[in-house]
């Protein structure tokens, strides 16, 4: 936005001072004005000296005003020059940081997110803000880089469904002879992926925006939802699946913590061993209500588990199995679990399998 031009901060408290200490002057040479030359009176009646002896000089009040003026004056006119000279240096030296704060917001706008102000000294109100502005340059950064890693993975994820379909379709039309259920059937399986991925973003998108509705919710209820939606998967996979825990009340989306709830459900049975199980849990801690998703499976090193909450990561197991998805499951309970203000904690279980936590803030009654 254009502005007009105008004094710089630099100059207004530079003449602030100079005024403030003009002010001062001149409020001391009233006080002298006030409290001493106004007691002198005008005519002065003096005795009449001894003949032969020296007239004794008393001065008047015209006497003193005469002396007193012009000095006053210069005494004014000091001050100004000195409030001048000495606020432009004050001045400089109070806002030399918020010149490094100007310029380090400059190069951010310019895409260097690189840059930290890291400014020395005591702790003020100029030292907050510089690292108050470091740490939002390091959060930027930070995001900005995972959105384009993000970006980038998910146009590795979407080319791959469109490749192998123009790929059916480029042997399709060579082949004019081949059987058309078995290229219709792999199109269906493609594009279905396809629209899985799709919606997946999506949802992945409107949990970082943070853009839904707030309500009461009852975990434990969702998780009920969530096992009971997915039983016959889990039985048509050998998986036994079990839900207990107590009452855990928070507040949010129904739609976004179910979703959560099913795909930590849907993970613990697609990743498990055979006969394996899956424990989900529910109930309140001391930082709030917590679900606890526990399967058996594959041992995890924790190198391993540390990278599965980045989008599009997949476990080795995963990628041996016909519902590889998108990739994308646990950084959606990652970033719903964000976006209503908690957490989302993994770690390897001892024998093999995964123990994820989600913990909420507990609803206000």
């Amino acid at each position: 936005m254009d502005r007009a031009p105008g004094l710089s901060v630099r100059l207004k408290l530079t003449l602030s001072y100079a005024g403030f200490l003009m002010v001062a002057g001149a409020l001391l040479l009233a006080v002298v004005w006030v409290f001493l030359l106004r007691y002198v009176p005008e005519v002065i009646v003096s005795p009449v000296p001894p003949s032969g002896a020296p007239g004794l000089f008393i001065p008047s009040r015209s006497d003193l005003q005469r002396a007193f003026a012009p000095r006053a004056a210069a005494v004014l006119g000091f001050l100004l020059v000195f409030g001048l000279l000495g606020g432009w240096v004050l001045a400089g030296r109070m806002l030399a940081p918020l010149t490094r704060i100007t310029d380090a917001t400059r190069r951010a706008a310019e895409g260097s997110l690189a840059h930290r102000i890291r400014l020395e000294g005591r702790d003020d109100e100029f030292r907050r803000l510089a690292d108050s502005f470091d740490a939002m340059l390091a959060r930027l950064e930070a995001h900005v880089a995972e959105q384009q890693r993000f970006a980038a993975n998910a146009s590795h994820e979407l080319r791959t469904p469109l490749a192998i379909t123009q790929a059916l379709l480029d042997v399709a039309r060579e082949d004019p002879a081949r059987d058309t259920g078995e290229l219709v059937e792999r199109l269906h399986v493609v594009n279905a992926r396809a629209i899985e991925l799709t919606e997946a973003l999506l949802l992945l998108s409107r949990a970082d925006q943070g853009s839904f509705g707030r309500e009461e919710v009852d975990l434990s209820l969702l998780a009920e939802e969530a096992t009971e939606t997915l039983l016959p998967f889990a039985e048509e996979r050998g998986v036994t699946v079990e839900t207990t825990g107590d009452a855990a009340p928070t507040t949010g989306s129904p739609a976004l913590l179910l979703q959560m709830t099913t795909n930590l459900v849907h993970n613990a049975i697609v990743h498990n061993a055979e006969r394996g199980t899956v424990e989900v849990g529910t109930g309140t801690g001391p930082g709030g209500v917590v679900l606890t998703v526990e399967n058996t499976g594959a041992v995890l090193a924790p190198q391993v588990v540390a990278t599965l909450v980045e989008p599009f990561q997949r476990g080795a197991e995963r990628t041996r199995t016909h519902h590889a998805g998108a990739g994308l499951g646990l950084a959606i309970v990652a970033s719903i679990a964000r976006a209503h203000g908690g957490t989302l904690t993994l770690a390897p279980r001892d024998g093999g399998g995964l123990r994820v936590v989600v913990e909420l803030p507990q609803a206000r009654r």
